[in-house]
């Protein structure tokens, strides 16, 4: 979201907005729900954006154990929200990431449903000026792992998009009808995962590492309209400089191997995660490298503050990386604790970049 983002925080700072917390109970004790330790946030939200006019909804999260579990399990995480705006835009969504069977299992998801309208500004070093399209889709993406060695899970990873491009702004590049997936895409990709996690602590890092590797291929034996696979590795590293300072770095590289690859499906940079400052997709082609890092200073009891910075680029079949033509962006950051145990932060932040005016973000969790 851009800089007319309103985040309503009064709740949350009277008792974590409407935290709740699932009574402690004795080690012997059979808990009827299978849940341990449940606490919820929820977070009302209101803001007015250029293409949306005002809008809100509600975000909310759920963070808990299983019972039967071991006591260093990590937590789990179910994320939900519902928004809608005066263009009569909606956006449904519900994240999660679960570990279960004392870390044995690991499964991870980004599901929602989305009528919304997007800006598009080019491919590759293209740029052409901003246009508006609206789509209407239904989005699932989902991990299923298994502990395979220390710290280290291989699985499953499904995706699908049925991508309906409802409205194209008139004489923009997209209404040409050349850019592939510009009327309407169907994804449907089934590969492998390979995952590395030592972190020691889910939601506020202090030391270790967490990345994953996976092979994504799509093809009309999965349902799919056009053939392509995506290579992706994400990595992000943390080290405590002191008590109250850590150094997180994120590195990301992603390729699209494929002839007519939809644009909603290229690489890209941009967003509230990947390089905050710039329009989420405002760069994209076939290949994308990234490398972020952010310090994080726990100033005083639940606030924080944070200072990021980015540098990205862009390639495709010909050029594989261009790094001649770097993009960067940078900003500062504002944490609020909402769970105390498990340093659950709402994340504020304030992106800057040399390509338009600044971004403002607010969610829950860290970027990375």
């Amino acid at each position: 979201m851009r800089l007319y983002t309103l985040l309503l925080l009064g709740a949350f700072l009277k008792s974590s907005f409407f935290s709740y917390a699932q009574p402690q109970t004795p080690p012997d004790t059979v808990v009827p729900t299978g849940l341990r330790d449940l606490k919820f946030i929820a977070l009302p939200v209101l803001f007015r954006l250029p293409e949306t006019r005002w809008g809100g909804g509600i975000a909310g999260t759920a963070t808990f154990g299983f019972a039967g579990d071991v006591p260093s399990a990590k937590p789990s995480q179910v994320t939900f929200g519902a928004t809608f705006t005066q263009n009569k835009q909606i956006l449904l969504f519900v994240p999660f990431s679960i570990f279960y069977d004392s870390n044995r299992y690991y499964f991870n998801g980004e599901n929602g449903w989305y009528k919304f309208n997007y800006f598009y500004y080019g491919i590759g070093e293209n740029r052409v000026e901003q246009e508006r399209f609206d789509v209407t889709f239904p989005r699932i993406r989902l991990l299923a792992s298994r502990l395979v060695a220390p710290n280290t899970y291989a699985g499953i990873r499904y995706q699908f998009e049925n991508y309906n491009v409802t409205g194209r702004a008139a004489g923009g590049e997209l209404a040409t009808g050349r850019i592939t997936g510009s009327e309407f895409s169907r994804t449907s990709s089934l590969g492998i995962s390979l995952l590395r996690d030592t972190r020691d602590s889910v939601f506020y890092p202090r030391k270790g590492l967490f990345g994953e590797l996976y092979i994504l291929p799509t093809s009309p034996i999965f349902g799919a309209d056009h053939t392509f696979t995506r290579l992706n590795l994400d990595v992000a590293n943390y080290f405590s400089v002191n008590r109250k300072l850590v150094l997180a770095t994120n590195y990301v590289a992603s390729s699209v191997l494929g002839k007519q690859v939809p644009f909603s499906q290229l690489s890209f940079l941009g967003g509230q995660k990947k390089m905050r400052g710039v329009y989420e997709g405002f760069f994209r082609d076939k290949n994308a490298l990234l490398g972020q890092a952010e310090l994080r200073w726990e100033v005083w009891r639940f606030i924080g503050l944070t200072g990021f910075g980015a540098v990205g680029f862009l390639g495709d079949e010909r050029d594989l990386i261009r790094l001649g033509k770097p993009k960067y962006t940078y900003g500062m950051g504002l944490r609020i604790t909402g769970q105390k145990k498990t340093h659950l932060n709402v994340r504020l932040d304030y992106g800057l970049s040399p390509y338009g005016p600044g971004n403002f973000y607010a969610t829950i969790g860290e970027a990375f």
